[in-house]
């Protein structure tokens, strides 16, 4: 298969163009590879990686802040997504254990995101929420911690 076949292949069908890379690959025909393509489908992997992990714990927080600041409107189905998340988070990090020093990196965007979330589904003011997130990481993370 022609490289210029390959590349045209990526843009028609995408799936098609996966099975002929593992091909490629399986078979050790390097010359052949779409290099361009896979190098950056690979990239996108891990950014994808970050966001989901970064998506999470601001839903996470969301649902933190949810549950500490609109206590008289606690639902359980805050406390399935904060398990959910949880459980989530925590199979994200066993397949990516990379993703462990991302966590705190990322912790002040997610906080920023989970706080939009809480003003926008509560209604309450900005004002109502902590600046800085009340939280640290591993509280967050613990499946034994709900802040009151």
């Amino acid at each position: 298969m022609e490289t210029m076949y390959i590349s045209d292949l990526y843009e028609i069908d995408f799936h098609a163009w996966t099975q002929e890379q593992v091909s490629l690959l399986k078979t050790q025909h390097w010359d052949k590879l779409d290099t361009l393509n896979l190098i950056e489908e690979i990239e996108t992997l891990g950014r994808k990686e970050r966001q989901e992990l970064r998506n999470r714990l601001g839903v996470l927080l969301g649902h933190l802040l949810k549950w500490q600041f609109q206590s008289e409107k606690r639902r359980n189905s805050w406390l399935g997504t904060i398990r959910e998340q949880r459980i989530q988070i925590k199979l994200l990090l066993q397949d990516s254990p990379s993703l462990k020093s991302y966590l705190s990196e990322v912790f002040l965007t997610a906080y920023e995101l989970g706080l939009a979330l809480a003003i926008r589904e509560t209604q309450l003011g900005e004002q109502v929420f902590p600046e800085v997130c009340p939280y640290t990481p591993e509280q967050s993370m613990n499946s034994e911690f709900l802040p009151e």
